[in-house]
């Protein structure tokens, strides 16, 4: 019972990973505010909670909406007195490559992530004024390293980054933590990938790799991750970001500047070009997943 009584919303958890977190939680002694927009799959994930003995209160709606983010807050409040914890796992997908994008599809899916957590955040957060708590982001690989066919939730995940650390420079003096987490978990959104693999794999004549191969966990192997990092064993943690697949784990690093040069004067266009000439542009790209 590593959350016994601690108050936690969890955003889009009424399928895949979100319903697999709340699951977890509930499993761990927490008192949890489900969301989502589906109202059949928000009444298997109450009733799966409530028939292991767990708390759970339901808030239907799309977290795009500022009305539903200050629902989730209030009820959670209203239903267990208080928020130690915000989750906002909630999320869309609307891939397609970068010239091929839609406006709709861009701001379809910003709407849900980034505007989401802007506002998951907000009401948490005045919510704990007094008390403290944390709120959790989950974040992508995409937004940490990119994604082909993903700009806009590439875009969205990493403005998530943005207001992370920002959050942390604001919110800290009040007790609130702020942490990301990149779960890499076999579910509906990640099945793009795995098709992928399948259709290199048939064109190569090889046999497609299975997703635990490619370092893609089960949804209840990842969610022990969210429950150590909400839990009072991860309290020493703040503005962190931690990627975690059941069997890797990793904190990444804030970017830090490299090929640093300092001029007494106006550096000119050829001041800049002795400096850079010669030098490796610097790197980045998605760590190894598997052993």
């Amino acid at each position: 019972m590593h959350l016994k009584d601690k108050r936690i919303v969890i955003t889009g958890s009424s399928r895949g990973l979100g319903r697999a977190f709340a699951i977890a939680c509930a499993d761990n002694g927490a008192k949890v505010v489900i969301n989502g927009t589906n109202q059949e799959a928000l009444d298997e994930v109450e009733q799966t909670i409530k028939k292991s003995g767990g708390d759970v209160v339901v808030v239907k709606g799309s977290v795009a909406e500022e009305a539903v983010c200050q629902a989730l807050v209030d009820e959670c409040v209203r239903a267990y007195g208080g928020i130690d914890t915000m989750v906002h796992n909630a999320g869309i997908v609307r891939d397609r490559t970068l010239l091929k994008m839609s406006a709709e599809e861009w701001d379809d899916v910003v709407a849900v992530h980034l505007r989401g957590a802007f506002l998951c955040t907000k009401y948490a957060a005045l919510a704990m004024k007094e008390s403290g708590g944390h709120v959790v982001l989950i974040v992508s690989g995409s937004g940490l390293v990119g994604g082909f066919g993903q700009s806009n939730y590439a875009a969205a995940k990493e403005g998530m980054m943005g207001l992370l650390r920002s959050a942390v420079l604001e919110l800290t003096k009040s007790n609130i933590r702020c942490n990301a987490m990149w779960p890499v978990a076999d579910t509906d959104m990640t099945q793009v990938v795995f098709e992928r693999a399948k259709s290199m794999a048939e064109k190569s004549g090889t046999t497609a790799p299975k997703p635990a191969e490619m370092g893609f966990g089960e949804p209840s192997e990842v969610a022990q991750g969210l429950v150590w990092l909400v839990s009072d064993k991860a309290k020493h943690l703040n503005g962190q970001c931690m990627s975690f697949n059941g069997r890797r784990t990793a904190l990444w690093a804030h970017p830090v500047e490299d090929y640093v040069q300092f001029s007494d004067g106006p550096m000119s266009v050829e001041d800049l070009d002795a400096h850079y000439k010669g030098k490796e542009p610097l790197t980045f790209g998605r760590p190894n997943l598997v052993k």
